[in-house]
């Protein structure tokens, strides 16, 4: 550490730091101005985004596009269900994730080897988009929620990375708690989880993301329209010629801005995971190297 401050502390290293953020603060302005043009186009007028190629403040502000798919049903709808999927579907995943990499987390168990190359044969080789569907459709899971949820409820990879942190903890608290009476059960549930939030924390936030931006799964399983979550409904507006078409539910003496339509909705899809990352940011640095070393 100290070698690393004398470094830094050099010219070379003074100039090194003031390339490396301008060189940062280029690159994320490059990343960000697409994204402020989407919400600077959604308050803005039809004439306004016709006329002007490229902003990041409207001359006008109106909220007229935000007003107008908050009125329609459809969007509600399909916000309402990627919230349910994206909940529920998130408890699914943590709770398959976590009672699994426990017992592969113990040494002790029988057949601990198969499984765990039963894991990495999964994590290297998947089914295929086919088979899964013929497996969905088996299932009679075609045109239900679950058929979003079930085939991603475990990520081989994730659930790998869970059960390396599970055999950092000492093993010693396990056997405190054998000597208390605990069962495996409790041993989990009282002395595993609550020193995983962290990892728990990172989990959350890879899966919640996973599942809000899912698009393959709702275009595969769903053909009924009303079920449809918002990214699936985001594709449509998006390459449709008119949004208020494809949002399905207008009123022909209102003539809606078409392009602020296909803005706003991008802004409502991408929003609501990003302000989830703040509440779990003091967590995911440590969960982002926890469990990533030991194999």
């Amino acid at each position: 550490m100290n070698k690393l401050h004398k470094m830094h502390n050099t010219n070379a290293g003074r100039v090194f730091d003031v390339f490396n953020y301008i060189f940062l603060g280029i690159f994320g302005i490059i990343m960000v101005l697409p994204f402020i043009y989407v919400v600077a186009g959604s308050f803005s007028t039809e004439l306004e985004l016709t006329t002007r190629s490229f902003f990041i403040w409207p001359h006008t502000f109106t909220a007229s596009s935000y007003k107008y798919i908050f009125s329609t049903n459809t969007f509600i709808r399909s916000l309402l269900i990627t919230i349910g999927v994206t909940v529920i579907g998130t408890l699914v995943q943590l709770f398959f994730s976590f009672t699994f990499a426990y017992p592969l987390s113990r040494k002790q168990l029988k057949g601990r080897n198969g499984l765990l190359n039963f894991v990495i044969f999964a994590m290297l080789f998947s089914g295929g988009m086919i088979p899964t569907y013929l497996v969905v459709k088996g299932l009679g899971l075609l045109d239900s929620y679950w058929a979003l949820i079930l085939p991603l409820a475990i990520s081989p990879f994730n659930l790998m990375i869970i059960k390396n942190f599970f055999q950092e903890i000492p093993v010693e608290l396990e056997e405190c708690a054998k000597m208390d009476g605990c069962t495996e059960a409790g041993i989990l549930v009282r002395v595993f989880l609550p020193l995983s939030k962290p990892m728990i924390a990172t989990m959350s936030l890879f899966y919640a993301v996973g599942l809000w931006n899912d698009f393959m799964s709702p275009l595969l399983y769903m053909n009924d329209s009303t079920k449809w979550p918002i990214q699936l409904l985001l594709r449509q507006i998006t390459v449709s010629s008119s949004a208020s078409t494809a949002l399905a539910e207008y009123d022909p003496s209102i003539v809606p801005p078409e392009q602020g339509i296909k803005f706003a909705v991008i802004v409502v899809a991408t929003l609501p995971i990003l302000m989830f990352y703040p509440f779990l940011q003091k967590h995911f640095a440590k969960g982002m190297m926890v469990g990533s070393v030991k194999g």
